[in-house]
C-alpha cells in the first residue's frame, strides 16, 4: 500500500507542542487502522526565517506540493513584528494558503455538554450550539493590492471577484445541505461595494439550492448575534477577514481557542490546523491545549484523505477524555484533572482504542433475531 504523505510543519510558539501530539495521535491510527501515514517535519514562520532567511523556504514549498495533506501549528513571533514585510512568518502563512489555493476555510464549532460551564455565557444559551464557519482564504484584504504604508499613510486593498465568491458560496451551501439546511451570509453590504457583489453572487448561488434556506446579515448584527443567540447559526459564510474575526469571537462559546479545529480546503491538497494563535507567553511550558491541533488531525483524515472511520474515532476520543474530567490549563475548573500539553495527547491515544472497538455486527435478513 502507497502510504499517505502528510507534510507536517509545527511552526512557532506552540506550534510544535500541540502538532507533536497531533502527530502522536495520527501514528497510533495509523497503527490501529492499519493505514501508513509518512510523516515529515518541515519548517515555516518564524523558524524559517531563522533557518533558511524565508518564511516558507523552498524545501516546505515544494513539500507541501507533493503531500496528499498538511497538518500546521501555528506561526508568529514578537521579535519580529517590525521586520520586512518579506521576512515576517505570517506572510509565510498567507504564501502558504495562496500556494496550496485553499480558498474555502471550514471552522467548525460545537460546544461539548460537559464544558458548558467554562463559557462566559449562561449554559442555557449553549444548547444545541453546532455551527460552521466557512471563510473565504485567499482573497479580501489580506492579499489585495495595492498595499503599503509609509510614516503618514497606509493602504490596503479589499478586492473580490464572483468567481472567488462563487466557489466559496457553493461549499457553504453544500455544507449546509448535510448539516440543518441553512446558510447565513455576512456582510456589510449597506457600506462596501465588495459586499454588495458578495450578497449579489450569493443569492444567486442559492437559486441552485431550492433545499437550502439563505438568509444575509450585515457582520456588526452577526457579530452580535453569535453571542446573544448562537444555537440560531448552522453554516456561517462570510469573506476573509470578517470570517477570522467571527471564528475567534466563536470561540468563546467552546471557552477556548485551544479547542477548535479548521481545514483549507480548494483543488488539491488541503491545509489542516487549530485556529489558535504561537502564543508565545506559554510556549515550551508544556500547558497548551492541543486538543484542537488533535481535532484538525481529525480533519485531515475526514477532508484530506478521506478516511472517515478513523476521523470519527479520534473525535469519540477526544470526547470520552474530556467527559473523564481531564483538563489541560485553559479550560479547567475546581474539582477538574488538570494536566499538560504531553498527558492530554497520550489520554487521547489511550481512549482510541475504546473508541475504535468495533460495532455489533447487523443481523442477518435470513436469520430472525431470538427474543428473551
Amino acid at each position: 500500500m502507497t502510504p499517505f504523505t502528510i507534510a507536517v510543519l509545527p511552526g512557532d510558539g506552540i506550534g510544535p507542542e500541540v502538532i507533536a501530539e497531533a502527530e502522536r495521535v495520527l501514528e497510533a491510527v495509523g497503527e490501529r487502522f492499519k493505514v501508513k501515514l509518512a510523516l515529515s517535519r518541515f519548517p515555516i514562520g518564524a523558524v524559517a526565517v531563522a533557518s533558511a532567511g524565508d518564511p516558507l523556504p523552498a524545501e516546505t514549498r515544494a513539500a507541501v506540493q507533493g503531500a496528499d495533506a498538511v497538518l500546521l501549528g501555528a506561526v508568529g513571533d514578537p521579535s519580529l513584528d517590525k521586520a520586512p514585510r518579506h521576512l515576517r512568518p505570517e506572510t509565510g502563512l498567507l504564501a502558504l494558503r495562496a500556494l496550496l489555493g485553499v480558498y474555502a476555510n471550514l471552522r467548525p464549532v460545537t460546544v461539548y455538554a460537559v464544558l458548558a460551564d467554562r463559557s462566559p455565557l449562561k449554559p442555557e444559551r449553549l444548547h444545541g450550539v453546532d455551527l460552521l464557519i466557512v471563510r473565504e482564504l485567499t482573497g479580501g484584504l489580506y492579499y489585495g493590492e495595492p498595499r503599503g504604508r509609509d510614516e503618514t499613510r497606509a493602504v490596503n486593498t479589499l478586492t473580490y471577484s464572483a468567481a472567488e465568491v462563487e466557489r466559496v458560496a457553493r461549499v457553504a451551501f453544500e455544507a449546509a445541505r448535510e448539516r440543518r439546511g441553512l446558510v447565513t451570509s455576512v456582510d456589510k453590504a449597506n457600506v462596501l461595494e465588495v459586499s454588495q457583489l458578495w450578497r449579489d453572487v450569493v443569492t444567486r448561488v442559492g437559486r441552485d439550492y431550492a433545499d437550502v434556506r439563505l438568509e444575509h446579515l450585515y457582520v456588526d448584527f452577526a457579530a452580535m448575534k453569535l453571542i446573544a443567540e448562537p444555537a440560531a447559526f448552522d453554516v456561517i459564510l462570510t469573506e476573509n477577514m470578517f470570517g477570522d474575526i467571527l471564528s475567534d469571537e466563536a470561540a468563546v462559546l467552546v471557552g477556548s481557542l485551544g479547542l477548535l479545529p479548521s481545514a483549507s480546503l480548494g483543488a488539491g491538497t488541503g491545509l489542516f490546523e487549530p485556529i489558535h494563535g504561537s502564543a508565545p507567553a506559554i510556549a515550551g511550558q508544556g500547558i497548551a491545549n492541543p486538543l484542537g491541533a488533535i481535532a484538525s488531525a481529525a480533519m485531515l483524515l475526514r477532508h484530506g484523505l478521506r478516511l472517515a472511520e478513523p476521523a470519527a474515532a479520534i473525535d469519540r476520543a477526544i470526547q470520552a477524555v474530556l467527559a473523564e474530567g481531564y483538563r489541560t490549563r485553559d479550560i479547567a475548573g475546581p474539582g477538574d484533572q488538570s494536566i499538560g500539553t504531553k498527558e492530554m495527547g497520550e489520554r487521547v491515544v489511550e481512549r482510541l482504542g475504546e473508541a475504535m472497538r468495533p460495532s455489533p455486527p447487523p443481523r442477518s435478513r435470513s436469520t430472525p433475531a431470538s427474543r428473551t
